[in-house]
């Protein structure tokens, strides 16, 4: 499928999502999702408010209401929530890989004086055993262990932009998920999806896309002498 769009010429940096859009997509997130709902019914705590919510909003929301029914057991909840979150991303890890043509992409985006980085929801030690030498390819790596806020927050992706000093029209996000688009479009980003991972293209288009390629190394069509 080629692109939706014309690319945006002016760019300096592109900053990547990363499970599905530059690792192969292995974490069964609604298996997650019934785990961590599972262990709020152990403290009587009714979760139909908290369905529709992303897995670590999910355990934030249960803190609260733990904190509000059971005072002072908010932080035992909350460890054991997210131990057992970063437990499934540590094996799913495992199972992982880069999707091919990753290093080459980042390697060529270099070259061309790029900058580049990586935000992701994922724990640090999951996106290591994926991808150990992951910053001798990119300039910044935030995931949630990096930062309280994480995406959809736009602090995540502010802080990359921060530590580029480039203003957001000159910065593409990059990401499989529609998440990834509403947080390139709430800090004023060009938003490409890429179709390796969670959502269509509709559903990218839907939550405003600028651009869809197939994979994340498509961007090399856009750069001259950039096939792989």
């Amino acid at each position: 499928m080629p692109p939706t769009m014309h690319f945006y010429p002016g760019l300096k940096a592109f900053v990547f999502d990363f499970d599905g859009t530059v690792a192969s997509l292995t974490i069964d997130f609604p298996e997650m999702r019934k785990a961590v709902l599972a262990q709020l019914k152990c403290f009587g705590i009714s979760c139909e408010r908290l369905r529709d919510l992303y897995v670590l909003e999910m355990i934030s929301a249960g803190k609260q209401l733990i904190a509000d029914r059971f005072p002072g057991q908010e932080n035992t909840y909350y460890q054991q929530a997210i131990a057992l979150v970063r437990d499934i991303e540590i094996n799913a890890a495992r199972r992982g890989s880069l999707l091919p043509g990753t290093r080459e992409m980042l390697i060529h985006l270099r070259a061309q004086s790029l900058k580049t980085g990586i935000v992701t929801r994922n724990c640090r030690d999951a996106v290591n055993i994926v991808f150990p030498d992951i910053l001798s390819f990119v300039d910044i790596v935030l995931t949630r262990d990096e930062t309280p806020l994480v995406k959809p927050d736009p602090d995540h992706l502010i802080k990359v932009l921060e530590a580029f000093a480039l203003p957001a029209a000159k910065v593409a996000m990059v990401g499989d998920h529609e998440m990834d688009m509403k947080l390139a479009k709430d800090v004023g980003a060009y938003a490409i999806g890429v179709l390796t991972g969670h959502a269509g293209a509709a559903e990218l288009s839907g939550a405003g896309a600028d651009m869809i390629v197939n994979k994340a190394s498509d961007i090399f069509s856009f750069f001259p002498n950039g096939d792989l």
